[in-house]
């Protein structure tokens, strides 16, 4: 595992930096330049409403199950396409995954278009519009709206992308941000793979923005996609030493896993605009167990996150009342943007 904190650098040194981060492509012409475009100049800036087939299980133990346990689900994103892609030049693509506060123009849209205006195509993923009869509050999307079903969409969106014409299906990677980075990290366990893959698709690389590693894998097999966490140093919905022993399972059972620390970043430093400002309840403290048959339980406890009702009383005894600090900061998603840029550009290279 590459391992390594960011620290204050002048404006020479991170130009430097920057530039070091970004690999040149090989083998399909593609690399990233930088500086990213504050807004789209090329492609598709307004993307275009698409919908396709996915499911809406509970947990992984319910994959698979019957109409009740697994129903279907037309899943709802926006697809945000490059300028030139076509069926003989076919383009990399993302798929981004919100967070707990459901799409943000500011963040999941803004990226896509970035995406988009730099020759990759770009698929946000709303896992909350198809379900809104199952919750419409903040609080109860959390209980209702399941890392399940999160993964259910990304799997869905990845099929989707591999039938666009001007789209290489083997050059898809999956970004999440906050409980969208926490259900991509999940997705990088062979065991998710195999219970979301039909037909043994799966992503050529993982992006997981500051999320919260409160889930292990008994089955801790990788898929060997690799895995980038990124997270700030006074994040307090990250548990530093939870996270690297995730990574360090992660590689054990046969992926590769890059964490970059910025010290001095908050939650969220690609959100809203505005100074640093507490919200919700961290869930840093809690601590879940992925059996091998998908079921999940509570460490400490033992009780199986089967119900929306067990879901709640364990998140509750678990979530830290005093929440985190979320705030923006444009310093450090220029260094992010640097590290997807390279990131990036690699994996897209190797397929």
């Amino acid at each position: 595992m590459r391992s390594f904190v960011l620290r204050r650098c002048g404006v020479s040194a991170l130009s430097v930096l920057l530039a070091l981060c970004v690999a040149p492509g090989d083998g399909h012409g593609f690399s990233f330049s930088l500086p990213w475009p504050d807004t789209a100049v090329t492609g598709d800036e307004t993307g275009r409403r698409v919908t396709f087939p996915s499911h809406s299980p509970f947990s992984l133990a319910d994959v698979g199950g019957d109409a009740e346990r697994d129903p279907p689900t037309a899943a709802s994103g926006t697809l945000f396409m490059p300028s030139g892609a076509s069926a003989s030049a076919p383009v990399p693509a993302v798929v981004l995954l919100h967070g707990a506060a459901g799409v943000l123009d500011v963040r999941e849209v803004t990226y896509a278009r970035q995406f988009a205006a730099r020759g990759v195509a770009a698929l946000v993923i709303d896992v909350f519009a198809p379900r809104r009869e199952r919750a419409t509050g903040f609080i109860n999307r959390l209980l209702n709206i399941t890392e399940a079903m999160f993964l259910a969409d990304a799997w869905a969106g990845l099929r989707y992308l591999a039938a666009v014409p001007g789209i290489d299906g083997r050059r898809v990677a999956l970004i999440g941000f906050s409980y969208g980075g926490m259900v991509t990290t999940y997705a990088a366990y062979a065991q998710v793979a195999e219970t979301y893959a039909r037909n043994g698709e799966k992503f050529a690389g993982h992006v997981a923005f500051y999320a919260p590693c409160i889930a292990e894998f008994e089955d801790d097999r990788a898929t060997g996609a690799p895995l980038l966490m990124l997270y700030g140093g006074r994040d307090a919905i990250v548990d530093p030493a939870r996270c690297a022993r995730v990574a360090r399972e992660l590689e054990a059972g046969g992926g590769r896993v890059e964490t970059v620390v910025y010290r001095n970043a908050v939650h969220q430093w690609d959100g809203w605009f505005g100074g640093e400002r507490s919200i919700g309840r961290s869930i840093a403290g809690c601590h879940f167990i992925v059996e091998p048959d998908g079921t999940v339980r509570d460490r400490q406890i033992l009780l199986p996150m089967s119900s929306p009702l067990l879901r709640k009383v364990m998140l509750g005894l678990c979530a830290d009342k005093e929440g985190y600090l979320i705030g923006r900061d444009d310093g450090i998603r220029a260094r992010s943007n640097g590290e997807i840029s390279r990131f990036l550009s690699r994996i897209f290279a190797m397929r």
